[in-house]
């Protein structure tokens, strides 16, 4: 290669990344956007698991209800399965093994996407954040945990002008969840009782709630 070449390739580079990290910053804050003025959610949900080899293994639908800081409730249809939390504790109820699993969420949401809507995390802080381009009519914004015992490896998130829209999410062994949010109702009210869980009589509980828990 030329020297001339070299110095065209020298200059252009320092632009290049100027331009990339003007992106990631548009990417950053088109997140911050889409979740700042958040403080409840309600929404229906399809998800769509596949393997490394890009085999569909799991799909599921349902609803979500989720109100920040911290409180969510995922209704799965198909399965019959339910994950509540108040905040303080997770609760997974599994209908069909009539078992729920009981967990602190401080350790059930570390390192986890649920991060992004719980409205409990620095972004900035947990997540090395980029921007992901356009495509299929959304904006994306590629998510990296910088907690390197996280099992997943990377998070993108697709934005229709200031909702959030898709959630793609690539594990440590290489499989793919697909999230599709439909009939999103921004900030509603919700009951009281929404966000707390008894397990039902007779079902197994594996777990503990922390101290101060439901």
């Amino acid at each position: 290669m030329g020297r001339g070449m070299l110095v065209l390739l020298a200059s252009l580079l320092p632009g290049a990344a100027v331009a990339d990290a003007a992106a990631d910053a548009r990417a950053a804050a088109r997140l911050d956007t889409a979740l700042d003025s958040l403080s409840s959610l309600r929404a229906e949900f399809r998800q769509v698991v596949t393997d490394a080899g890009g085999e569909r293994t799991e799909s599921a639908e349902g609803s979500v209800s989720l109100a920040r800081p911290g409180r969510f409730r995922w209704d799965y249809r198909t399965p019959a399965q339910l994950i509540v939390s108040d905040g303080t504790t997770v609760w997974l109820y599994d209908e069909d093994l009539a078992q729920v699993t009981v967990r602190p969420a401080a350790d059930s949401l570390a390192g986890t996407p649920a991060l992004l809507l719980s409205g409990q995390a620095d972004l900035a802080g947990a997540f090395q954040i980029s921007d992901g381009g356009e495509e299929g009519g959304f904006s994306w914004s590629r998510l990296r945990p910088k907690d390197a015992d996280s099992d997943f490896t990377e998070l993108r998130v697709g934005v229709a002008g200031s909702e959030l829209r898709r959630m793609t999410l690539l594990d440590k062994l290489g499989q793919t969840t697909q999230l599709e949010f439909s009939r999103i109702e921004r900030n509603p009210r919700f009951e009281a009782d929404t966000f707390k869980f008894v397990p039902p009589p007779g079902v197994d509980v594996v777990g503990r709630a922390p101290p101060g828990g439901g």
